[in-house]
């Protein structure tokens, strides 16, 4: 209750006082009252606080798509953040530290959260907060307090030689054959690959222009092989459809991520390889890049990736080459 009435003031005064002076004020008001017991009355919760919080969420979340954020992520920070609102009947500039790390232990507890999902949910509240105090929605951000959650590192699993050519010795489609070879080869996106069209496919130069995350375009390039299985996969269809790849069945659509996906994985249970799914192919390219000594700066560019800490998480699957390295330099 002492916070939010010094909050209420800060907030009030602070186009009269300067920096300096509103520190001062913070801190006599802090000492004028730590003796001192105020009891809030009992109030009811005023959906007008709601209506603005969910005011500000929107704006917010516009300058989000203004920065490039996908749909996806936009509709995860609006419901991440909506869920707060439910539980926390404040204004935003009400709502403290205490509160919010009380949502996340509850939250984590009653559905069984795994360690990166709560410190995601942490992220979406850092973003949300940070941005209010920077716009001078409020005086402080109450995440800057609580501390990333410390999460151990996944060695995430790849495709290794006999996987694929098991893969490709099974796809009974040239649909499929050259889906798995054009991720395999360019390491792009699930994505990124259904939303290409025949025409954004330069053949002679085996490469193409994909839009990946934030509406950025790159460009990729893609192996011999996976162009002879791209030109006899497009020479065999019969429709006028512009996409890469589309349903095998008419009218013949333009396929979708969840067709990929699930027509990955029903091949992966039947030959009995675990969990293939699109990324694992990207996730392949990318650690037999970098086995092969592919600089960590060109495997970035490749896979599209803004942040080099991304990539490097790449560079770490692979614990048999650093046995090797120790034996070649240290044994």
């Amino acid at each position: 209750m002492k916070t939010k009435i010094i909050t209420t003031i800060q907030k009030e005064m602070k186009n009269y006082l300067n920096d300096k002076q509103r520190f001062k004020l913070t801190k006599i008001l802090l000492k004028s009252l730590n003796d001192v017991d105020i009891i809030e009355k009992s109030i009811k919760f005023n959906e007008n606080y709601l209506k603005e919080n969910k005011k500000l969420l929107n704006i917010f979340l516009s300058a989000k798509r203004i920065e490039g954020c996908s749909n996806n992520t936009i509709n995860y920070y609006k419901s991440t953040i909506e869920r707060l609102f439910k539980i926390i009947k404040k204004e935003i500039e009400h709502i403290s530290t205490d509160d919010i790390r009380g949502y996340m232990s509850k939250y984590k507890e009653k559905n069984n959260l795994s360690k990166i999902t709560v410190d995601n949910i942490r992220r979406i509240f850092s973003s949300f907060f940070s941005w209010l105090e920077d716009e001078d929605y409020i005086i402080k951000n109450p995440v800057r307090r609580i501390n990333r959650v410390k999460t151990g590192r996944v060695v995430k699993e790849v495709l290794n030689d006999e996987d694929l050519e098991i893969i490709r010795d099974n796809c009974s489609k040239i649909r499929d054959l050259a889906i798995v070879e054009l991720l395999l080869s360019t390491g792009i996106r699930v994505g990124e690959l259904v939303n290409l069209n025949i025409d954004d496919i330069n053949f002679q130069e085996r490469e193409c222009i994909v839009i990946g995350k934030g509406e950025s375009e790159r460009e990729v390039y893609f192996d011999a092989r996976t162009k002879i299985h791209l030109m006899e996969y497009i020479a065999s269809r019969c429709d006028d459809n512009p996409a890469l790849f589309v349903s095998l069945k008419k009218p013949h659509n333009r396929l979708g991520i969840g067709g990929v996906e699930v027509r990955l994985r029903r091949l992966g249970r039947k030959l009995n390889i675990n969990k293939v799914h699109p990324h694992k192919f990207r996730r392949t390219l990318a650690t037999k890049a970098i086995d092969k000594g592919m600089p960590i700066e060109q495997v970035q560019k490749i896979l599209g990736h803004i942040q080099i800490d991304t990539t490097m998480q790449y560079a770490m699957v692979n614990q048999n080459n650093v046995k090797i390295a120790h034996r070649k330099f240290l044994s």
